[in-house]
């Protein structure tokens, strides 16, 4: 008779995924309350998904820090950090759609909060897996919803068009991804990532004729990754997915989805891969392979964003330019190079949600999303013109923001890496990065030259909910604080790093 599994085993995995069951649950009673509610008490069914945010954000820290199911769910420094990526990009998502209630989600309340909670449920999922199988549940958990969400808007035709899109390109990417895991599975013979570096770098010691299959399966690998992270030439899907999708759609899709590529990319490279990669310390055909994809999205993203009149698609090319400059950060390998992309990451959700927060605010005002139609808006909106002018700013990578001090890290880490001759071709890569990042300024400045310097007063007037108000306010704050005083984040991104490093990296 095989032994019973002991009830404190049972308590301890339930303790350890307690944030993630709670939030699935809690998804289920947000659709609940919406069908009793009455329409009339629209902001119950909102503050109800938001207060279960903020529950889930609690319940990480009594989760704390261990093993469940043999390795393939890790509580960890690493997944307590990127899930408090995810609730906060979940938390504005919703805090900055209320305006939206009135208008076009009204009778579907509880169906649009649900979703974007199902879907984090489904990052903070891949955060803590360890194993494929569960990374590539996770990833499909996160994404599936987001194709519904997309297309959220039935009546409107580049919402159905967002929504078709992203669901042929990421079915696409995901038949790509798995058959690059089939290829890391066919070498190791494990799904398990820890146990697959041990097995590839054994493999590696004593037959040198692995590299080819490993470059094919990388090939799948960045293809699937490639499209969470709109990285080129996966990128395509991002300019019309985020045009056509519900404005806190888009900033969730920009945030959320991009920080569930970088985790998977991070976990099946850094983790599963290590064993093939780790030996030199230094990228070989992946990193080349990753690096060109960066440079390509650096100048795409930046020089396409230029001519761009739909504020949307110019945040779409934007955030093509960012995963670019994450991706340099992600190549030094080293501390300072994996810390960057974490405190990368964390300034990003506040500079890029703040942005889309603001947009929804002027598209909720007066249906448009045309850069012209914020002309003037200094004059008779200064709050709004102020807080979204300090957001285009940081991402730009003006100082003394939270943008200037991402940039400085990540440029930092690369020219490191290259000065002590692992990667010299990083000098080319920090060099795009930096004339790009000039010509970034044109059209991020272009917004804000429209607001304080046109001739014509605006004919609107900016008025927030508290949500909204609540989310723009936290998010200027978080660029703020990031950009004169970073190092609590700093030094929380380096105890990332050491924690995962002793358990991974040599």
């Amino acid at each position: 008779m095989n032994p019973q599994l002991p009830i404190v085993n049972v308590l301890d995995t339930v303790r350890l995924m307690l944030p993630e069951i709670f939030l699935f649950v809690w998804a289920l009673v947000v659709i609940t309350v919406d069908l009793i509610t009455s329409r009339k008490n629209e902001s119950v069914v909102g503050y109800t998904a938001l207060f279960g945010i903020v529950v889930t954000g609690i319940l990480l820290i009594v989760a704390g820090d261990g093993v469940a199911f043999g390795n393939m769910f890790i509580n960890d420094s690493l997944s307590l950090f990127f899930n408090i990526i995810f609730l906060g990009a979940a938390f504005m998502a919703i805090g900055s759609s209320f305006g939206l209630m009135r208008q076009k989600i009204q009778n579907h309340r509880g169906e649009f909060y649900g979703l974007i909670m199902f879907s984090t449920v489904g990052m903070m999922f891949l955060a803590a897996s360890h194993e494929l199988v569960s990374l590539y549940i996770g990833l499909e958990l996160t994404t599936i919803p987001l194709f519904v969400l997309a297309a959220f808007y039935k009546d409107d035709k580049l919402s159905i068009e967002a929504g078709i899109k992203y669901f042929v390109i990421g079915a696409f990417s995901s038949a790509m991804l798995l058959y690059g895991f089939s290829f890391l599975y066919g070498i190791s013979g494990t799904t398990q990532l820890l146990q697959m570096s041990v097995n590839i770098a054994s493999i590696h010691l004593t037959h040198q004729d692995i590299g080819f299959t490993i470059l094919i399966a990388n090939v799948c690998i960045l293809a699937g990754i490639g499209f969470k992270l709109s990285l080129p030439p996966f990128h395509q899907w991002a300019p019309d997915v985020y045009e056509g999708a519900p404005t806190p759609v888009a900033s969730f899709l920009s945030v959320g989805s991009k920080a569930a590529g970088l985790v998977a990319f991070a976990k099946i490279f850094l983790i599963g891969l290590w064993g093939f990669i780790g030996a030199e310390m230094k990228p070989n055909d992946w990193g080349i392979l990753v690096g060109i994809m960066s440079a390509v999205g650096m100048i795409i993203g930046n020089v396409v964003a230029i001519r761009q009149t739909n504020i949307k698609r110019m945040l779409a090319y934007s955030s093509i330019a960012q995963a670019g400059y994450i991706m340099i950060g992600m190549l030094a390998l080293n501390e300072h190079g994996i810390s960057s992309v974490l405190f990368y990451t964390f300034v990003y959700l506040f500079a890029n949600m703040g942005a889309f927060a603001a947009v929804t605010v002027f598209e909720d005002k007066t249906g448009s999303t045309e850069i012209s139609n914020y002309k003037g808006l200094a004059q008779t909106s200064p709050f709004f013109a102020a807080v979204l002018s300090i957001f285009m700013l940081s991402l730009a990578g003006i100082p003394p923001l939270g943008g200037f001090m991402e940039k400085y890290k990540v440029f930092a880490a690369a020219v490191n890496q290259a000065s002590i001759g692992r990667i010299d071709w990083m000098y080319w890569l920090v060099g795009i990065g930096l004339l790009t990042s000039v010509f970034s300024l044109y059209y991020y400045v272009n917004v804000i030259k429209q607001m304080y310097f046109a001739k014509e007063k605006s004919v609107y007037t900016m008025t927030f909910n508290t949500p909204v108000f609540a989310v723009l306010v936290i998010c200027l704050l978080g660029v703020l604080v990031t950009g004169l005083y970073p190092e609590p984040i700093l030094d929380f991104a380096q105890k990332v790093y050491f924690t995962f490093s002793f358990s991974v990296l040599p």
